[in-house]
């Protein structure tokens, strides 16, 4: 990958943007209809619009953004969509890093983006039959100029807790530097993992598909362990058998691999047997 400078010169905008998709999935086992109705209306209440709006305005205040526009909706009978128009601040901007290090998490975010934007859009559904219910959100950042998403990762997983992510980070275009040369990407990066705090990493088992050459960089995560008990809804795991308590994690982990493996599976992979 070629080296870009730490101080580059440019002649004019920095034309390059700077896009991040960070898609998350949270699952639960809630098996009859009345438990799956009140695990969306849960979620409905968890991740309304009013909530989701304050974590983007916490990712524009940690990439150092100005807040254009904010259009939000809550759906019925379930979901919800913000959109925030976003612009680079100046003086903000020269103080901003995007080194290839670990962004804030929310107990320790500050608080500041032109012609860019960030949006978010939540998906419940639930299994016909064996009581397992998916929630997903997707969330957008779209970036004009020097500042990048990157550093706004730390928070979402921290403020999210997900089961899997998938982490998507792409720079489009290319800007000039004073003598004409044109630059493809304005900061280094290996892998989206190295932005990420040990904690986190600990967690979570990834996966990197990159194309460093097309400047495309792809994660994505699998949380390792899990307490059942934060995944049964309207039931605590005291109250089953020790035969049904292997079904539910059974079931749980298995919708967890098909997410993040990304295919149907007819068994599960040997060390889940």
């Amino acid at each position: 990958m070629a080296k870009t400078s730490r101080k580059l010169k440019l002649y004019g905008f920095n034309n390059l943007t700077k896009s991040l998709s960070f898609n998350i999935y949270d699952i639960c086992y809630a098996p009859t209809p009345k438990q799956r109705r009140e695990y969306i209306e849960y979620i409905d209440e968890v991740y309304n619009a009013k909530r989701l709006t304050q974590i983007l305005t916490d990712v524009a205040n940690i990439i150092g953004a100005n807040i254009l526009n904010i259009a939000r909706q809550d759906y019925e009978p379930q979901g919800a969509s913000v959109t925030i128009l976003i612009s680079e601040e100046p003086l903000a901007s020269e103080q901003l890093s995007n080194t290839e290090a670990p962004g804030p998490i929310p107990e320790t975010v500050l608080a500041h983006l032109d012609k860019s934007h960030i949006t978010v859009h939540t998906y419940p559904e639930s299994h016909p039959e064996d009581g397992i219910s998916t929630f997903r959100a997707d969330i957008d950042v779209s970036t004009c100029g020097r500042i990048s998403p990157l550093k706004a990762l730390n928070y979402l997983i921290h403020a999210l807790e997900s089961d899997i992510v998938y982490m998507d980070y792409r720079v489009r275009g290319f800007t000039r530097d004073i003598s004409g040369k044109k630059h493809f990407i304005d900061h280094k990066i290996n892998s989206i993992q190295n932005f990420l705090s040990r904690d986190t990493r600990d967690r979570y088992q990834m996966i990197d598909t990159n194309v460093y050459q097309e400047n495309i960089f792809h994660t994505k995560m699998i949380l390792k362990d899990f307490d059942l008990n934060n995944y049964l809804f309207g039931m605590e795991k005291e109250d089953l058998s020790v035969r049904e308590v292997q079904r539910i994690k059974k079931l749980l982990r298995w919708e967890m691999l098909e997410i993040f493996y990304g295919r149907n599976m007819n068994k599960l992979p040997k060390f889940m047997d």
